[in-house]
């Protein structure tokens, strides 16, 4: 269930969270003041408003539920007026489904003239004034994870086409609303750091000690659901999907995290950030291994948008992973069939590529390995070495015989109240993984060379 601050933001209120339930409203306009205090009676709300402060209650609604409260007939088709830059568009002319995204729009100074969110029958469209770049804020849309951004130009207006399902159109507002001014014209590369930035934050604000992975199990559904083709829960717990990019002509790919946190987080805890350095006031962090969920999800994103990869992702986040590869041992022997190879985002420091379990048990051919370390190459990426590193469910994906490695994502003094993340070192395991998926035919070349000298030595 969203948080109050997320249903404001969705649906077009500007408002600023000073606490938990509690909002300043000053810079939001008297008309679209009213018009929240009206929907919050209709939907029998408790709460106070005092001196441009709202205080909401605990108690949540449902997304539809709060849609139904300040919807009525034929809002937003009776055409509204404003001066683009000048007044602030009026929320009860606005169509529901659109009205975040134009507030979001205009706070960041693309100036909206006229919208619809297509009443569930074509798709969405915004109309902008020619005061900013158009490019600027396509780099914007598609850091924020649309596939393709259709727009045209118009004598005095640039015409913006969102071929995007209603509730799509609801996360794209809120995606916009973490756009800082700022941070306009700096380009794609960092408003897609900054995105991977707030999911790792909210990732780590997410209880799931091991045993009680339910509410993170729940939003990782949801996160990862719209970029795959298949996703469920197996008897364990364990997330399991899998996607198919292009005609799947390719390699067969394992993608694994974990949900646990080895203990579960102090109350009231915050996450200290110096520069790229984030640590927790008290209690673990749980960077380990809430990092490498980061890291999968933002790749299951980045390969539904791009049309490079040819071949098929599998994804496991298991439970339990912090008592004793629980999930990873629980998962059916069918689901594995078909990889070829597996990458686990579970490693501490940075630049590791872990190829064995304390040099003892390989858990790959050393050319899988190396491959690694090529793309770091490739991608300019520094540091990047095969390894020894201790257990994960790395070992297990071994022992069925799939070569496997994992990746350093940042973390270190894990499972202490020392533990430290290396957000930049995060999101560079990033952009390791998205050059290992441009070279998928280079990937696939790799396993089968190394599958047809395991055939040679069992002959």
């Amino acid at each position: 269930m969203k948080s109050w601050n997320q249903l404001l933001i969705r649906h077009g209120w500007l408002l600023k969270q000073v606490e938990e339930n509690v909002f300043d409203c000053t810079h939001e306009t008297q008309l679209n003041m009213e018009f929240l205090l009206e929907s919050l009676d209709k939907a029998n709300i408790d709460f106070m408003f005092d001196n441009r402060v709202l205080i909401l209650p605990e108690r949540r609604l449902s997304e539809q539920t709060w849609i139904t409260a300040f919807s009525f007939e034929n809002r937003g088709r009776s055409g509204f007026w404003f001066r683009p830059g000048v007044d602030e568009p009026k929320l009860h002319e606005l169509d529901v489904y659109i009205s975040g995204i134009v507030r979001q729009l205009n706070r960041l100074g693309f100036y909206t003239q006229g919208s619809c969110d297509g009443h569930g029958k074509r798709p969405a469209h915004v109309m902008l004034t020619k005061g900013r770049d158009i490019n600027e804020l396509v780099e914007i849309l598609l850091a924020a994870g649309m596939k393709r951004v259709h727009w045209r130009e118009r004598s005095n207006s640039y015409h913006l086409t969102l071929h995007m399902q209603e509730m799509e159109l609801l996360d794209l507002a809120e995606k916009l609303s973490l756009i800082e001014k700022s941070g306009l014209g700096k380009g794609m590369e960092y408003h897609k750091e900054k995105f991977f930035q707030h999911l790792l934050e909210e990732l780590l604000s997410i209880p799931g000690v091991s045993g009680e992975e339910e509410i993170i199990r729940d939003v990782v559904k949801k996160k990862l659901s719209p970029h795959v083709d298949y996703l469920t829960v197996d008897h364990a717990g364990n997330i399991l999907a899998e996607k198919t990019y292009k005609n799947g002509n390719g390699p067969t790919i394992l993608l694994n995290a974990h949900l646990d946190t080895v203990a579960d987080f102090a109350v009231n805890r915050q996450i200290m950030k110096d520069r790229s350095l984030w640590t927790s006031s008290r209690g673990i962090l749980g960077a380990d291994d809430r990092a490498g969920v980061a890291v999968v999800l933002q790749l299951a994103e980045y390969l539904n948008q791009t049309s490079t990869f040819n071949g098929k992702v599998k994804f496991i986040f298991t439970v339990e992973e912090e008592c004793g590869l629980i999930g990873a041992n629980s998962v059916h022997e069918y689901f594995l069939w078909g990889i070829d190879a597996a990458i686990v985002v579970d490693r501490r420091g940075k630049g590791d590529i872990v190829t064995s379990c304390g040099g003892y048990m390989p858990f790959c051919d050393a050319s899988y390995g190396a491959f690694f370390e090529e793309v770091a190459t490739t991608e300019g990426l520094q540091g990047w070495a095969t390894t020894h590193g201790g257990s994960s469910d790395t070992r297990i994906w071994a022992e069925y015989g799939i070569q496997s490695v994992n990746l350093s994502v940042g973390y270190q003094n894990e499972h202490t109240e020392r533990e430290v993340l290396d957000v930049d070192a995060c999101y560079e395991t990033v952009g390791l993984l998205e050059g290992v998926f441009k070279m998928g035919r280079e990937l696939r070349k790799v396993v089968r060379e190394i599958k047809q000298k395991d055939l040679v030595a069992n002959c």
